[in-house]
């Protein structure tokens, strides 16, 4: 039965860190008077009661992990940060000149690329250039993405003093032969080494990122890389299936024969082998792909249904702005998406004449609105309410999309309340897609996702 529900909802989707997806934004792009207006509508409504996020792409990396979609620059030269710290404070003015008064910052998350590429000197400097023209709202967090190998006491330490409480290691898996595949070469002696620096300096939540799917994973790979994680026992677990999209990221996904790669019945049993570890060991599951100690504040958020998710993931402190720095970032106002030029030499560019290095973008309609509420309910919470500016004729669309899922049981309907049960929640972004009108309009003629499982 597991088998055959593999192969019937293991199509290529979304992963629906927004709606609309990137794919489906506007083709015209969005006009930089109308992002501007946006933001400046986002920031009236809400920065005195929530304030702002940042998010900040630091985009270098030492070297390249052939299983990263992510924009990175790969550079051994270390001259290149402060030029870039420079265009992404330059970035920030051009914002804080739209705002009406002194944004109030909620979170900052560092990502990457590689934020402990830069030196604790050079991301102090960042971070006390963004405070010269911001306030720290009272619940202020500050989190960051780090490289166990070039992480330091030094970098823990001083991102510490700034505020920062909660990082993320990248780990994926522990077996030399799979971290050779995807060159990402790491020892558990050293992960152990920079996840307890981290606790004794005082963090109190630590992260650690993990991945099934890559190639030669095995069971026993799969169960050792577990038993080490859970040794160490980090507050959060974020556990991914491989996004394999070499038509997209080119040969830097071709580092492997695909042939080295899990079946698609294989991924499915790592995954529940490794949920099942995790649940013994006292995890809870937390929105689509992500767990937590109960003490945790994700797990938290989502009891008390504050549980948020964009672009940064998922995040226990919703914004409804999101402003995001450095090349290939992407900004959230609620109205509307822009990202920002994904080449290090056309963001710098842009910044350096004085305009928002906006590459493209999308306004949001008034159904794109009430469509990316329903798929938030349910990549938080695991449900949603069909009634919600959905008339009757649109509910019931809905409904004749999902009519295999509830006859296979992954989903049930409570009045008008759409349930995602427990054992459907492995097919969530399944369930997302039956919402997504512009997917149905103009489904691709060629693949533009990675597969759903």
């Amino acid at each position: 039965m597991r088998s055959s529900l593999i192969r019937k909802y293991n199509i290529p989707g979304p992963r629906y860190t927004s709606y609309p997806t990137v794919p489906f934004w506007h083709k015209e792009g969005i006009l930089t008077i109308d992002w501007q207006a946006s933001v400046v509508r986002s920031f009236q409504e809400s920065n005195a009661t929530e304030g702002i996020s940042l998010y900040i792409h630091l985009p270098f990396c030492e070297s390249l992990c052939t299983f990263c979609a992510c924009h990175k620059r790969i550079s051994k030269s270390h001259a290149v940060e402060m030029p870039y710290i420079q265009t992404v404070l330059k970035e920030w003015a051009l914002y804080c000149q739209l705002f009406p008064q002194k944004p109030m910052i909620r979170e900052i998350h560092l990502g990457g690329g590689t934020p402990t590429f830069f030196s604790a000197e050079s991301l102090q400097y960042l971070l006390q250039g963004i405070f010269t023209r911001a306030e720290k709202s009272p619940h202020f967090s500050l989190s960051y993405e780090a490289h166990p190998n070039n992480t330091s006491l030094e970098q823990i330490e001083t991102l510490y003093q700034l505020g920062a409480r909660r990082t993320s290691f990248g780990i994926q898996d522990y077996n030399p032969r799979v971290q050779k595949a995807i060159r990402r070469e790491q020892s558990f002696e050293q992960v152990s080494k920079i996840h307890q620096l981290s606790r004794q300096t005082g963090f109190e939540s630590i992260s650690h990122d993990l991945i099934f799917g890559l190639p030669f994973q095995t069971e026993e790979s799969i169960r050792d890389t577990m038993e080490k994680t859970i040794q160490l026992k980090p507050d959060r677990i974020a556990y991914y299936s491989y996004a394999h999209v070499p038509w997209v990221k080119g040969v830097m996904q071709r580092g492997f024969d695909e042939k080295d790669l899990p079946n698609e019945t294989e991924k499915r049993h790592f995954y529940e082998l490794g949920k099942a570890l995790l649940f013994q060991a006292g995890y809870e599951e937390i929105g689509m792909d992500h767990f937590a100690l109960p003490q945790d504040g994700l797990y938290q958020a989502m009891e008390n249904k504050t549980l948020h998710r964009n672009f940064m993931g998922y995040t226990a402190g919703k914004t409804q702005l999101m402003i995001g720095l450095g090349m290939s970032s992407i900004s959230d106002s609620w109205f509307a998406f822009a990202q920002n030029e994904k080449s290090l030499k056309a963001y710098t560019q842009r910044v350096e004449q004085g305009q928002l290095p906006i590459l493209r973008g999308h306004l949001l309609t008034a159904e794109d609105l009430i469509l990316r509420r329903h798929i938030l309910n349910l990549m938080c919470q695991f449900e949603t309410d069909l009634s919600f500016g959905l008339n009757l004729q649109e509910q019931q669309l809905v409904k004749d999309r999902l009519q295999e899922m509830f006859s296979d049981e992954l989903i049930a309907l409570q009045g008008s309340r759409l349930l995602v049960l427990p054992k459907g929640r492995m097919f969530v972004r399944n369930v997302c897609m039956a919402f997504d009108f512009r997917l149905h309009r103009n489904l691709p003629k060629t693949r533009i996702f990675s597969m759903t499982i």
